[in-house]
């Protein structure tokens, strides 16, 4: 009876001591995770590399940016909906007044997640977005219409994916802090209207009631000296001003917060469906929807923090005491 005892509490002991070598090595390996400026260095160098010829929709050069993104969210270690990332949709393109209209070309969302642990939360959803698409050659959104050149779209928007990116990478080796899940998703044709984002919510991969928050970056490569980002929709969720700006008080950020005003990028699409959106960006400039819009322009070191901040506020967020409801600002 005692060498049975004895078993049973050895047994007992060695358990836990494997279940908290699991628990230390998943923290160890989560903490070694982290978002880098070389990191976001190599993602804007592909992005806006001239092979890609501006990710304009339905191009080849857009293709390989969906491959590229899709590639790394399987790295990553993403869950897939349906055993795929791409969301297939067409795009109907903008065009010069008195032209006629394009056929619709094909192009993809890119869609990844990582899963929450609570056995009930983890079936709600915060969703954190940006756009890998931009001009191309120009075309009527260029703000130098009389150019052919490329507009390689560094701040507008292959920081917004870098970050997303990173944002990413270091949520999938976290999994542990999360209560609810978390939904990354790269936007195709924002420039042709929105486009992507729009089909992303009417063809959502879960319950749209389980969605609780979108989250969305749209040119934040460029941080000026006094640390200024902007953002519009904090006021769509409980306590989200004073959460946006004391998590970026403490990332030595100066945060901008429109508490009211929504903005204009593809957060607007879950708004008008009735969830909870905020997008973020660092202010315009003279490079916007211009060839000059490179990378040499990125503030490496500041979009680093804004990634960071994002994925601070996810952390928070997707906590089971948060509590997420929409709060309508029209």
């Amino acid at each position: 009876m005692v060498n049975k005892l004895s078993k049973i509490l050895l047994s007992s002991l060695l358990g836990i001591y494997f279940l908290t070598y699991i628990d230390v090595i998943g923290y160890a390996q989560g903490e070694n995770i982290k978002i880098t400026e070389s990191e976001i260095r190599t993602h804007l160098e592909f992005l806006t590399s001239s092979k890609n010829k501006g990710r304009y929709p339905g191009t080849r050069g857009n293709r390989r940016v969906v491959k590229y993104i899709s590639s790394e969210f399987e790295d990553y270690g993403l869950k897939s909906f349906e055993k795929k990332y791409l969301q297939k949709f067409k795009a109907t393109l903008r065009v010069k007044e008195g032209e006629s209209p394009k056929s619709p070309v094909k192009t993809w969302n890119v869609i990844g997640f990582v899963e929450g642990t609570d056995p009930i939360l983890k079936d709600e959803y915060i969703v954190v977005g940006a756009h890998y698409d931009h001009l191309g050659h120009g075309g009527p959104s260029s703000k130098k219409p009389e150019s052919d050149e490329i507009h390689p779209g560094a701040d507008d928007n292959a920081s917004g994916i870098s970050a997303l990116l990173e944002i990413a990478q270091k949520m999938a080796g976290n999994r542990f802090m999360l209560s609810r899940s978390v939904i990354f998703v790269a936007f195709g044709a924002e420039e042709q209207g929105l486009l992507g984002s729009k089909y992303f919510v009417e063809h959502l991969p879960v319950p749209k009631e389980k969605v609780r928050l979108m989250i969305n970056m749209d040119m934040v490569g460029r941080l000026n000296s006094e640390k200024q980002v902007y953002m519009g929709g904090a006021g769509t969720f409980p306590g989200g001003v004073d959460l946006m700006k004391d998590l970026g008080h403490e990332l030595g950020l100066n945060p901008v917060v429109h508490a009211g005003e929504v903005g204009g990028s593809d957060h607007v699409s879950f708004y008008r469906a009735g969830i909870s959106a905020m997008g973020l960006h660092t202010g315009g400039h003279s490079e916007y929807h211009r060839p000059e819009d490179t990378i040499d322009l990125i503030n490496i070191a500041g979009e680093k923090v804004i990634a960071e901040y994002v994925y601070r506020t996810v952390v928070k967020v997707a906590q089971s005491n948060y509590k997420l409801e929409f709060i309508n600002q029209d």
